[in-house]
């Protein structure tokens, strides 16, 4: 396939140059040449200096990820195999863990190779594809997985399309097709996950550290209130911790079933927790009405939410959601605040905090900060890549 030349903005040029990844629509002068997914791409300066070397991409967050600064590596089958190999490297002590059989084995640029992850659940592979630049270079991927040694199977989630959404297809690749759900351990706790079921498999693997913290920290004795609650995978922290009982609340219908079933692959009785479908923010109403006060409230709500009544944006609508989980929150209870919202960092998300409790004369204390576990690895040179943030809070007074 024939190198493409882009050349890039001369007040950009020095990013790129120090190993920023991504390239942005807006920082490439001729950005409209005609090119293919998956070319290979030469980023140089105006004055035609070779920069970086990459794949053409193009996904929400730009056209294309850089893979090399040495003009001359070829982009083949050794170089996606040493790439994955490092990476599993890395995440040898999860591998030899038995009390936790899923987690991330390459996380995009983290690990060198943006716009893809390759996630293992307890001898599967789940490959992410984020455009079809990469999606190209598909079998060089799956021979790499190969040379790793055995697994069960291969399967993958194509995220994109002209809208940049999930591609409803056959998600089996290569290997034994599985009877789901697969039970997975993570901290010796149960999860039942679907890796042939739509764009979600049941569990999200970066709220590992969270997940084991309100076990063995929080939950013990607590009333606990899990929103946007999707499988319930908290709720099982807070119950298997010892949580006197357990609410969780999600509009979507299918997440009642999902969370029973979650309880039932941990042998609890489900029918000694809420489960309840309904939009999260006239639960807030509904739980004030009632004086419903909760030892524990998790706030994990996606970036974007809509329903029929409300429009959740986490970037503006934070610090509102913040004072609702206040008004029903005990004093001295903890609020553990998650967002998986990447245009924003940690300073700021300290700030929409700041922002809810003292609009609501509140005191509070920050107990604990987490970002991605170790197996999501972060490139240096790009810290949008650290999405996730999440800070435990207790309420004083």
């Amino acid at each position: 396939m024939q190198t493409v030349d882009l050349f890039v903005k001369q007040k950009q040029a020095a990013r790129y140059k120090k190993g920023y990844p991504l390239v942005h629509r807006e920082d490439v002068l001729n950005a409209d040449v005609h090119q293919n997914e998956g070319s290979i791409f030469h980023l140089r300066d105006k004055r035609h200096q070779f920069l970086a070397k990459g794949y053409i991409g193009i996904q929400n967050k730009g056209i294309g990820w850089v893979l090399s600064d040495k003009q001359n590596e070829k982009i083949d089958f050794g170089f996606f195999k040493q790439k994955i190999e490092q990476a599993c490297r890395k995440r040898e002590k999860l591998y030899n863990d038995p009390n936790t059989t899923a987690f991330r084995v390459f996380n995009g640029e983290g690990d060198g190779i943006g716009g893809l992850t390759i996630d293992y659940f307890s001898g599967y592979y789940l490959i992410n594809w984020y455009s079809e630049g990469i999606y190209s270079f598909k079998e060089r991927v799956i021979l790499a997985l190969d040379a790793l040694g055995e697994y069960k199977a291969i399967y993958q989630k194509k995220r994109f399309d002209t809208n940049g959404k999930y591609i409803d297809d056959d998600d089996f690749v290569k290997g034994e097709r599985s009877e789901f759900p697969i039970i997975i351990k993570e901290n010796g706790m149960n999860y039942a996950v679907y890796l042939n079921d739509g764009a979600m498999v049941g569990i999200f693997l970066d709220q590992r550290e969270v997940r084991r913290v309100i076990r063995d920290k929080y939950a013990k004795g607590k009333n606990v209130l899990n929103t946007f609650s999707y499988t319930g995978a908290f709720s099982i922290a807070a119950a298997v911790g010892g949580a006197l009982k357990t609410t969780s609340v999600d509009l979507a219908k299918r997440s009642k079933g999902k969370t029973i079933e979650q309880f039932s692959v941990n042998g609890i009785d489900f029918e000694q927790q809420d489960i309840i479908v309904m939009d999260v923010f006239d639960y807030f109403n509904y739980a004030r009405r009632k004086d419903l006060k909760f030892d524990l409230v998790i706030l994990d709500p996606p970036s974007f939410a809509r329903s029929k009544k409300h429009t959740f944006r986490a970037a503006k609508d934070y610090p509102a959601l913040i004072k609702d989980t206040v008004a029903i929150t005990e004093k001295n209870g903890i609020i553990v605040a998650s967002t998986n919202n990447a245009t924003f960092g940690m300073k700021r998300f300290r700030q929409f905090v700041d922002k809810a409790f003292k609009e609501m004369n509140t005191r509070y204390d920050i107990l604990e900060a987490y970002t991605l576990p170790e197996d999501f690895k972060i490139s240096p040179h790009y810290p949008e890549g650290n999405y996730l943030k999440v800070l435990i809070i207790q309420v004083t007074g």
